[in-house]
């Protein structure tokens, strides 16, 4: 739910300056929109009178906060109002003891080797097969999907350059040959300079006259879609696709330290996370993924 901006003219002048340092500063725009809602979701609850909350005020707000929204959503709040204070009040932060989120062990779903493949089969609109396949098929997060390029793409070292990425890092990540080749075929459909996966406002066959890759909510409606359809019962979604990735190559035999570099995770504590679902031995990472990703058929006859 969208949260207004409060109707205060002093109020909106520090909003302002505050979404101004946020993207001098270089966060990503997720992070600069979590940080400016927390900043107007704050505003609202204390009618814009922000600039001197006491200790017991912000205790009340956060714990009134707590019932409906998340940890994670609650903790990106309170570091917005940190970067409020300290940039646009320039005001001294004490750190407050508030959010401390309960410790949790997590498994993520995962598909199996098959029911990835039912899941590419069973995707109807081409776009989003051939999307799928190559997020699955590289690593990929799902901005990562959908920001790739043309130009991203290099086939002289089979490998691809994922850009921007989480904590605004580069990466390559290994391209494997069926991979190549289903990409090339798909943009001999579309045809777009610029995008891998052009929206599909206009149809495939103007895909290439739109200014904008695809829709992020187009995308992960159709793959819940898509994983009820086939009958798969777990919580499955676009980033399962990468957790299942990361999961069949450690299995396959992938060192757990080149994963990590395929992965983009700044510490291997992440990576060994997917030895809860698998056991590792050592092999060649090249090898792997293009034996696993030679087996899918990617094809489409009346696909639109």
């Amino acid at each position: 739910m969208e949260i207004k901006l409060p109707d205060d003219p002093q109020f909106n002048k520090y909003y302002s300056k505050h979404c101004k340092y946020l993207n001098l500063q270089g966060y990503r725009p997720k992070t600069v929109e979590a940080y400016a809602r927390a900043v107007r979701r704050i505003g609202n609850y204390f009618d814009a009178q922000i600039e001197d909350l006491s200790s017991d005020q912000l205790l009340d707000y956060f714990h009134d906060l707590l019932g409906s929204l998340s940890w994670s959503a609650v903790k990106l709040d309170l570091y917005g109002l940190k970067h409020f204070y300290t940039n646009v009040l320039q005001k001294t932060w004490e750190n407050i003891p508030l959010i401390k989120s309960p410790k949790a062990t997590r498994i993520p779903d995962i598909v199996t080797i098959e029911q990835a493949s039912q899941l590419f089969t069973a995707t109807n609109k081409l776009s989003y097969k051939v999307f799928y396949f190559t997020i699955y098929s590289l690593g990929l997060r799902l901005g990562e999907g959908i920001r790739l390029t043309v130009g991203d793409i290099d086939s002289d070292r089979m490998r691809v350059h994922i850009r921007n990425a989480k904590g605004n890092k580069d990466r390559f990540v290994p391209l494997p040959e069926n991979t190549l080749r289903i990409l090339r075929k798909f943009w001999l459909v579309h045809k777009h300079p610029r995008f891998i996966f052009p929206n599909r406002k206009r149809g495939l066959k103007n895909a290439h006259l739109v200014d904008s890759p695809l829709a992020r909510g187009g995308i992960q409606t159709a793959i819940k879609v898509i994983v009820k359809e086939i009958g798969i019962t777990k919580n499955i979604t676009c980033h399962s696709l990468r957790h299942s990735y990361a999961t069949h190559l450690l299995e396959a035999g992938v060192d757990l330290i080149e994963l990590q570099k395929i992965m983009g995770h700044a510490s291997l504590l992440t990576t060994a996370k997917y030895t809860h679902l698998t056991t590792v031995t050592h092999r060649n990472v090249y090898q792997t993924v293009n034996k696993i990703m030679s087996g899918f058929d990617i094809n489409w006859g009346g696909v639109k």
